[in-house]
């Protein structure tokens, strides 16, 4: 070849004569020394290429890896500020549940009074959602379970998974071949329910085994309790992850508050959440097991104001700590807030001159309670004028909803009630408020033995007594729960 070409061709200077004119090794045979190199250098050639490529998709994997890892902790991040301010959804309360054995946490986003918080345990919150809100929270879960790379995250948001799709199953009302199944549910509960994870995971290989053997069976029955072992397996992954969360949080807790980590302890030896944690804590029993426990579990004596936002949470030195309390609160809480609610906890000393008489015979206890507060804009002739969507006006308070829980009432026949009280004098209907200003008052609700009265302050105005919908009035006490919600009535400006 002749060199000018070679060196258009290959991108090289012309060899030295003497490699074109070196020796051959016969008069047939001729080695020209460039065919190798050249063939080397063609390789070379493509090589920097085929790296540029293999380091770009590199890169691309690893911005999308860094990518999630930055939408998970902002998620997190957000998580923790919805449940500190008391307005937190429930994927909120299951994300701030795994945060203490959550490896990948960056501690820098904790505070120190977040392990104060109680929230309600994981499968309590999924029993008490409605459906709407169950299709809502499995995306959510979908979306925190495609964006974990922890292997033990992802178990624990599998497993939700699988009981939220399960719990959105069970609200159905059952099509004719679900009842026929349905069956075997008593069978399978016997079967399944008194096992742990390791002997749930081996009869999973047996049933598996037998539906692929040729052996004469009731398929369908099998069928259904492999489909049925998954729903434990689920509950029992949960229960290992949770259990392991509640011992972190009580070793965090000696720490800080002491008393509260050797309630939670004592609570968790005499059969609390942990061992009940598979069944629906909905439940509102008040049967003799659960009063045992309500008299023996140990009280906080902690005197110490609460953590800022975190009052709704503490528990006080008086404040009734039972198991059938818990469930009810929890139930509660883990029904969230809307986007025009908040939580609600301006409790009031109430004055008492003299103890109760049954003061002697039973421990006096506060009820604990879960409130909101309605919030939002009145839209009247006077802001219509003045305000617009862009430029609202300020949210006034437009109602109250109280939920307070009396499980372990003596005499449970009679049922709580509450009154009005306006201090000063003051009577229905006057104001001593300043112009611009509302006048409040006290709600005071009172129970019997074993509970104090509670009190909370409220703004006095007319209630709306109508039916209309989200805005009825509703007083109510049916299985432990006494509910108060109410809406005022809009007030119309006038020229």
């Amino acid at each position: 070849m002749d060199p000018a070409r070679h060196a258009m061709i290959y991108g090289r200077k012309s060899p030295p004569r003497r490699d074109i004119a070196s020796p051959r090794r016969d008069a047939n045979t001729r080695i020209t020394k460039p065919s190798r190199p050249t063939q080397q250098k063609s390789t070379k050639s493509t090589n920097p290429t085929t790296q540029n490529w293999l380091s770009q998709d590199e890169q691309s994997r690893q911005f999308v890896a860094d990518e999630d890892k930055f939408v998970l902790k902002q998620s997190k991040k957000k998580a923790d500020i919805r449940v500190r301010e008391g307005r937190a959804k429930p994927i909120d309360l299951l994300a701030f549940n795994i945060r203490y054995v959550d490896t990948d946490r960056d501690v820098f986003d904790d505070d120190e009074a977040d392990v104060d918080i109680d929230v309600p345990a994981p499968i309590s919150i999924i029993n008490g959602l409605k459906e709407s809100e169950l299709d809502e929270l499995d995306g959510d879960i979908t979306s925190y379970y495609t964006l974990e790379s922890n292997k033990m995250n992802r178990d624990y948001w599998k497993a939700l998974q699988t009981l939220c799709a399960d719990r959105r199953q069970r609200l159905k009302p059952m099509r004719p071949e679900e009842r026929a199944v349905s069956s075997v549910i008593a069978d399978v509960d016997k079967i399944l329910g008194p096992k742990n994870l390791a002997q749930l995971e081996k009869l999973e290989g047996q049933i598996q085994a037998k539906l692929r053997s040729d052996e004469v069976m009731d398929t369908d029955y099998w069928e259904q309790l492999l489909k049925s072992l998954q729903i434990f397996k689920a509950k029992a992954k949960l229960t290992n992850i949770y259990e392991s969360i509640k011992q972190s949080r009580i070793a965090l807790l000696k720490e800080r508050n002491p008393e509260k980590a050797k309630a939670l302890a004592d609570l968790e030896s005499l059969g609390g959440t942990a061992s009940i944690s598979s069944k629906d804590l909905s439940s509102s029993s008040t049967s003799k097991p659960k009063q045992a426990l309500a008299t023996t579990t140990p009280v906080s004596n902690q005197t110490d104001a609460p953590p800022p936002g975190t009052a709704r949470f503490a528990t006080g030195g008086n404040e009734d700590f039972s198991q059938a309390t818990k469930a009810l609160y929890e139930r509660e809480v883990a029904r969230g807030i809307s986007e025009n609610e908040e939580i609600f906890a301006a409790e009031e000393t109430v004055p008492s001159a003299t103890k109760p008489q049954w003061a002697e015979k039973y421990r006096p206890r506060k009820p604990r309670y879960f409130n909101r507060v309605q919030m939002g804009y009145e839209w009247n002739k006077y802001n219509q004028t003045h305000y617009d969507h862009d430029n609202p006006p300020p949210k006034v308070v437009q109602g109250y909803k109280f939920n307070i829980f009396y499980p372990d009432l003596i005499d449970k026949t009679k049922a709580p009630t509450f009154k009005i009280i306006r201090e000063h004098g003051r009577r229905k209907g006057e104001s001593f408020a300043p112009a611009g200003e509302e006048d409040t008052c006290l709600i005071r609700f009172v129970a019997g033995p074993p509970y104090e009265d509670i009190a909370f302050r409220i703004v006095d105005r007319e209630w709306d007594y109508s039916a209309k919908k989200d805005r009825g009035f509703k007083s109510s006490f049916d299985k432990g729960i006494l509910q108060l919600h109410f809406q005022f009535k809009k007030i119309y400006y006038r020229k």
